[in-house]
């Protein structure tokens, strides 16, 4: 979840300005000259010979904010008095907080929240759990739990700098789904302690949604609390990843005339992504999948360092193709990236199939551009919003577990996640599906409640739903 390498914040800078020595001219070419664009400009204080500004600048990066000010700190008769950026000011304090449902104004309210009704609710519980989830935050209450191991684009930050992130995500739950979300960093990495430490918060929340957690230790960590626990669970860096791109994938596929089970499909990356996009791709019905990593191609009879390769070794290439990426790409109707920057080049993307499919999905820098693969590829999508076709999470998990919290589904299952991609699809149109639009916009509020819907139908056609479910 790291800022893409492109994007861009505005920092406000107050300067004191010595009328007599330098002119605001001078400024703004020094700005202009380091990289900024000025996009407003406020007189804070006027004298007779110095005047006071607030000049708003847009930068690209964030080493643009140390060289501006060090350029107007050279300037004869600039003082920098403060540097204010935007997405820092953004951040103080935290970007969510918990509010009342209602305000205790008088001794009868506070006796019915707390002391002496409160027990009632209470005693009610004990003799049947199941109401917690009717009288207690349990019912709507998601916890968004990293360890700060794998944060997208920054690697093992720990748990603390991880925060900002989980606080992100849980304000998405909320505006998007209506979903409350706690951001909870544990600051452990060991595997068991992180299960058990997930098994005993439990009680407080109706799901768990797993979050930059580092492979292979994500695929356990899930897994068990999916056997251990009675709520769902699941890890968004793999399976909201998967829905997406597979959302995606069917929408191409409408684009070009191409059938899924008749496509050789190439992903580059077997990690916890790659390895939840194959297994979703092989539950919607695709039949020659070949997973590339470092060591080349996986290949059935060999024996790799993980069980999770293992596992993918023996489910997929079928026809045994061996070598490096640049070796199986030839024929490829589709590739998928969920690795490293630059490992997809154009003479890669010229030996592809015909109205070829190109999913790269690395962020913040994908495998190839979609400058570089414009001519050779018919549709193209990418993990950033600076380019079209954007393959993002967040057109996934707020429904998915609005659909989830609200039926009270006891896990998720593979139908609901190919349920939800299908549901994310279909808000593209016939009509509006192009090459440049097969994937809806991250604001589409009509994608949550979509998948809602579908999600919910699915888990009652799974048998895992608990509650009939209104609208």
């Amino acid at each position: 979840m790291a800022t893409p390498a492109n994007a861009s914040t505005n920092i406000v800078l107050r300067l004191e300005i010595d009328k007599g020595k330098t002119t605001f001219g001078k400024i703004a070419t020094a700005i202009g000259d380091a990289g900024g664009d000025i996009v407003a400009v406020d007189v804070n204080r006027a004298g007779k010979a110095t005047t006071i500004r607030d000049i708003t600048v847009n930068i690209t990066e964030t080493l643009h904010s140390e060289l501006i000010v060090n350029v107007l700190n050279k300037l004869d008769g600039v003082k920098v008095l403060q540097v204010s950026d935007q997405t820092f000011l953004v951040h103080l304090g935290g970007k969510i907080e918990v509010t009342p449902k209602m305000m205790i104004k008088t001794r009868d309210d506070l006796s019915k929240v707390y002391t002496p009704g409160v027990a009632r609710v209470c005693m009610a519980i004990h003799e049947d759990p199941s109401k917690a989830h009717t009288l207690t935050i349990k019912r709507n209450t998601v916890a968004v739990i990293s360890d700060g191991t794998a944060v997208l684009g920054l690697g093992h930050i720990g748990p603390m700098a991880a925060m900002p992130v989980m606080e992100g995500k849980a304000m998405l739950f909320k505006q998007l789904a209506g979903v409350d979300a706690f951001p909870i960093c544990l600051d452990t990495t060991d595997t068991e302690e992180i299960i058990r430490t997930i098994k005993l918060l439990a009680p407080a929340f109706g799901g768990i949604n797993l979050e930059d957690i580092s492979s292979p230790r994500c695929f356990e960590i899930e897994q068990r609390l999916i056997e251990e626990l009675d709520i769902p669970v699941f890890h968004d860096d793999q399976h909201g990843t998967a829905v997406v791109m597979l959302a995606g994938i069917y929408n191409a596929l409408k684009v070009v005339g191409k059938q899924l089970a008749d496509c050789k499909i190439v992903l580059c990356g077997v990690g916890a992504a790659g390895i939840a996009c194959t297994k979703i791709l092989l539950a919607a019905g695709a039949r020659n999948i070949v997973g590339v990593d470092r060591a080349g191609a996986l290949v059935r009879g060999q024996s790799y360092a993980h069980d999770a390769w293992n596992w993918y070794a023996e489910h997929t290439n079928p026809n045994r193709e061996t070598g490096a990426l640049s070796d199986v790409i030839s024929g490829a109707d589709i590739f998928i990236g969920v690795s490293g920057p630059g490992l997809l080049k154009v003479e890669d993307v010229k030996k592809m199939a015909e109205d070829a499919i190109v999913f790269a999905m690395a962020n913040p820098t994908p495998e190839i551009s979609p400058e570089d693969a414009e001519g050779h590829v018919r549709v193209m999508a990418t993990g950033r919003s600076d380019y079209p076709n954007q393959i993002n999470n967040v057109l996934c998990f707020p429904g998915l577990f609005r659909g989830v919290l609200d039926c009270r589904a006891s896990r998720i299952t593979e139908e609901m996640k190919l349920a939800a991609a299908s549901a994310i699809a279909s808000v593209v149109s016939d009509e509006e599906l192009n090459e440049y639009y097969i994937i809806p916009s991250v604001f589409n509020s009509a994608v949550a409640d979509k998948v809602r819907d579908a999600v919910i139908q699915a888990a009652y056609e799974s048998g895992v739903a608990r509650r009939r479910s209104n609208g």
